[in-house]
């Protein structure tokens, strides 16, 4: 711990600026990995257990399934059958209440991934940015003294390239699980995409028969 508090003392004003990145940035990622933990219910299985209590006791015993779950799913595939309940086979009124629904409870999933990006692209930036002014503090130094002691342009620029080694130990992480958050949001939507499909297609054969 001393170490690390020698280190942010010693790399300067830009170190306030990564830990405000570094905090900003761990925080979403903490926050990204609870919501993807409670929506972890796998669409495409969720929705074949509705189809089977669809075709087992109706439209009842399949909004019944989605109340009894209460996961965003079951919000997307609800107004679905809120629909066939009213409006019967109605392909186009079905498939614009799973695509309004979805869009507003997936909505949940790209919250707060342009912060992660913002972070993984602007913490090596300030890193650059205290390097630089490090840089011209440590040839300031030299100037004043008159000659060029290696100890002090090894200590100078030590000291500037502090910053830049802290944006780089914040962005990689970051950037890391930007990356693996963005294929968890794309697999899920596809998920859902097909999920929805076999809704319709489920209804759309029971209402056939």
């Amino acid at each position: 711990m001393k170490v690390l508090i020698d280190l942010f003392q010693r790399g300067g004003w830009a170190m306030w600026l990564l830990l405000a990145a570094a905090v900003i940035g761990f925080a979403y990622i903490i926050e990204r990995a609870i919501t993807f933990a409670r929506a972890r219910v796998n669409p495409k299985k969720f929705t074949e257990e509705l189809i089977k209590a669809f075709r087992k006791g109706g439209v009842e015993a399949a909004l019944a399934y989605c109340n009894q779950k209460k996961t965003p799913v079951a919000r997307v595939m609800e107004p679905a059958l809120e629909v066939y309940k009213k409006y019967g086979k109605k392909k186009e009124l079905l498939e614009e209440a799973l695509t309004s629904a979805a869009t507003s409870e997936l909505s949940f999933l790209d919250r707060g991934m342009l912060v992660l990006a913002a972070v993984a692209n602007i913490a090596p930036l300030i890193g650059f940015l205290g390097t630089v002014s490090g840089m011209i503090r440590a040839f300031d130094a030299i100037a004043l003294a008159g000659t060029v002691e290696p100890t002090l342009v090894a200590s100078g620029i030590s000291e500037a390239l502090i910053t830049t080694a802290t944006g780089l130990a914040i962005a990689i992480p970051v950037a890391a699980a930007h990356v693996f958050f963005t294929q968890k949001v794309n697999a899920y939507t596809r998920a859902m995409e097909e999920a929805s499909s076999a809704l319709i297609e489920a209804l759309m054969e029971a209402e056939e028969g």
